[in-house]
């Protein structure tokens, strides 16, 4: 089809390498502009009959291919052994995230900002392809049906399939309206229809990722970076290293020295052989526990007042009971299977990036920054990421930067791959904020909750990033204080506090970001502050949510399937949590038994969604199984400790992930709806944790308020 004639989105702009964002980087659904007709951007018609959906959205193991594909299927009309998918190009503003304003991945937002645009186009292409079969036949388009990718006319028995009319319909103007099914005219969106866009290519073995690239003379690339965040190198000596088999040079660059090679081993090899030397002045020196006294001491300190309703400090004086408890997290690392890499050529016209790149945009222009290039310059190829949760997705771009850096200092013509070696990335930073926590709550002598203080001190994620202009309104980052600013729970009396650490250890969002910390600290404490009252958790969650009713029908229907109200043998539990979080409400009850060492074993968790239209109900439970067990693994074992500012944890041998034999069962639950779907990549994760906490206090273990479990 021709180039569209409408480029729906102006909110951004890229000049000179920076990123100017022009709106919020969180909305709700309501808040997405709205989606004008444009099948050319989206849909193609291949002469072999095929429809291939441009997807402009990292698919990174969650899915999104088969569930935006799904989509489109779904409005054309077609067959789904027809479909296919391939990446977008960066290029704003066509395929420009809709709800932040540039190409990104996040926020668990691909479905909710693509489904009136996806409807839209294929239900464009549907009628376009109608009406060129209308006109080649001379018969009354309103006649035509589409079944299954064969365009019928049913009074006369005429039939043909998508390519006999793509060309024709190419050349016809793009319809301004669009009639979109209703819910019950769904054939495809709410079927489990099988993951074929990318899961047979990866059981296959099919090169799809950025280290399956194998362009003509590739070299591969390591850095050796200061092992203190915030250090900088003072000098070094290559001559070791130069002397390594395979080494074809060492180049500085700005986050340290590059070794390039003709295979990664020896990069590796001659990173090995550097003698450096790094200051540490501006470094950071601190041993986690060391922080974490700092960040005792700044929660005794009034904070920034996030939330502040009532007059909580006179009613927790005047309460009949006050129950207080503290929380601390640990830095945590994102550990995606497939570490960071990305393959760049660089020739005199511009630059080449493959990459599994969630934030086109960025890297695009992060590239063209260090290279001197405008970013038009820069072209990036997309492609399968073997996990992220959050890690590819950086303000600076970091690893996209650091592979132009190695191109440019290395001045060659040949493509080079840096790689991130599984050390390099459990060391390398980005980590989700280590964080402390002190509520305290006010019960009267009825035993209703009528205080509630909630203080917390964390790094900020957004300060000093192009997000912080939208992000941080009076020194607050709201990624530090959702979920518990925002508290659902019906409180008379509410103060939220926040400080912002200071670390040159750089942080970033991780899977459900601030949620994933906030829910833990809300719902533990919530079920303490139940127990001092002498209340059941359940009950008392739904009081406080009388006037929450989303909220109390995801609690209800997970814990009517976990049945909540039947009794458990002894050293078993039951504990129950519920969060909202990406426009998504999720309630976990999880299911616990005791050793006789006393370590738990998580034997159930039985989840309940609220995620508007499910397009793929087995997606939908995937995600749900998915964030369980990302959750899980890092209560169980997950953190990352410095002693003298240096990261103790190296690979998989001490940075644990979660084991197979240790993976619950899993009930998804999904409420019916026909409301705009919203996100399930993340909203699965902040209940889990404190659900087995809860679990585990009622099956007679000490509460739970430290985690990891294995330091608790």
């Amino acid at each position: 089809m021709t180039v569209s004639r409408r480029l729906f989105l102006t909110l951004i702009g890229v000049s000179s390498g920076a990123l100017a964002i022009g709106a919020a980087f969180r909305l709700s659904a309501a808040g997405a502009p709205a989606a004008a007709p444009d099948p050319d951007s989206f849909v193609r018609i291949g002469s072999d009959n095929t429809v291939t959906v441009v997807v402009k959205h990292l698919e990174m193991g969650q899915g999104v291919s088969t569930g935006l594909t799904t989509i489109v299927a779904e409005e054309l009309d077609a067959d789904w052994s027809q479909m296919r998918v391939e990446f977008a190009p960066a290029e704003v503003p066509r395929y420009a995230n809709r709800l932040v304003g540039f190409q990104l991945t996040g926020g668990s937002n691909s479905i909710l900002n693509s489904w009136d645009e996806l409807r839209n186009a294929a239900a464009a292409a549907r009628q376009m392809l109608i009406s060129a079969a209308a006109r080649h036949w001379r018969l009354p388009a309103e006649e035509f049906t589409i079944e299954k990718g064969v365009i019928r006319h049913p009074p006369t028995g005429r039939q043909a399939d998508f390519a006999s009319f793509a060309g024709m319909a190419a050349a016809l103007p793009v319809p301004t309206e669009v009639r979109l099914k209703a819910a019950a005219e769904f054939k495809l969106i709410g079927s489990p229809l099988p993951r074929r866009m990318d899961s047979a290519d990866k059981v296959a073995g099919v090169g799809g990722f950025g280290l399956d690239q194998r362009p003509q003379g590739l070299l591969r690339a390591v850095i050796a970076r200061s092992p203190r965040f915030g250090g900088r190198l003072k000098s070094f000596d290559a001559a070791a290293a130069r002397a390594v088999p395979g080494v074809v040079g060492v180049v500085q660059v700005p986050s340290g020295v590059a070794v390039v090679a003709r295979d990664t081993w020896s990069a590796i090899k001659g990173r090995e052989a550097l003698r450096l030397e790094w200051d540490d002045q501006a470094a950071e020196m601190r041993s986690s526990d060391a922080i974490l006294a700092d960040y005792k001491a700044l929660a005794a300190t009034p904070g920034l007042i996030a939330a502040d309703r009532g007059d909580a400090t006179q009613a927790l004086a005047s309460a009949a009971k006050v129950v207080e408890a503290e929380y601390s997290f640990p830095y945590l690392a994102h550990a995606p299977m497939e570490p960071l890499n990305a393959t760049i050529q660089v020739t005199r016209s511009g630059a080449e990036i493959w990459t599994g790149s969630q934030m086109q945009t960025g890297d695009q222009a992060a590239a063209a920054a260090v290279l001197g290039l405008a970013p038009a310059k820069v072209k990036i190829h997309t492609l399968w990421a073997g996990g992220s949760f959050g890690r590819r997705a950086n303000a600076g771009s970091d690893y996209i930067a650091e592979a132009a850096a190695v191109a440019k200092a290395f001045g060659g013509s040949a493509p080079i791959q840096l790689v991130w070696t599984r050390e390099d990335d459990i060391q390398g930073g980005r980590y989700r904020p280590m964080a402390f926590h002190r509520l305290t709550a006010g019960l009267d002598g009825d035993g209703r909750l009528v205080a509630w203080r909630h203080v917390l001190v964390s790094q900020s994620i957004i300060a000093g990033t192009p997000f912080e202009k939208f992000m941080i309104k009076d020194g607050i980052d709201a990624t530090s204080v959702e979920g518990a600013a925002d508290l659902p729970y019906a409180v008379a009396n509410l103060r939220v506090e926040v400080h912002n650490a200071a670390s040159p250890l750089p942080v970033l969002w991780w899977r459900s970001v601030g949620h994933s910390i906030n829910a833990f600290a809300v719902e533990c404490f919530l079920d303490e502050v139940a127990a001092a009252a002498g209340r059941d958790p359940l009950a008392f969650r739904l009081d406080l949510l009388a006037d929450r009713p989303d909220h109390a029908a995801v609690l209800k229907l997970a814990a009517e399937r976990a049945g909540w109200d039947k009794p458990m043998p002894a050293g078993h539990g039951r504990g129950i949590a519920v969060h909202g979080s990406f426009s998504s409400l999720v309630a976990e009850v999880a299911e616990v038994s005791l050793g006789a060492d006393g370590k738990p074993k998580v034997e159930r968790v039985v989840t309940a969604v609220d995620c508007g239209t499910a397009i793929n109900p087995d997606q939908v439970a995937a995600q749900m199984e998915g964030g369980i067990g990302f959750a899980l693994g890092a209560m169980l074992r997950g953190a990352i400790t410095l002693a003298d500012g240096i990261v103790r944890q190296s690979n998989f041998t001490d940075y644990e992930p979660l084991r197979m034999s240790e993976m619950p069962v899993v009930e998804t639950h999904i409420l019916p709806s026909e409301a705009h779907p919203t996100g399930v990549g993340e909203p699965g994760v902040p209940p889990l944790a404190p659900a087995v906490a809860n679990a585990m206090a009622a099956a007679g273990s000490a509460r739970v308020r430290r985690l990891p479990l294995s330091e608790a």
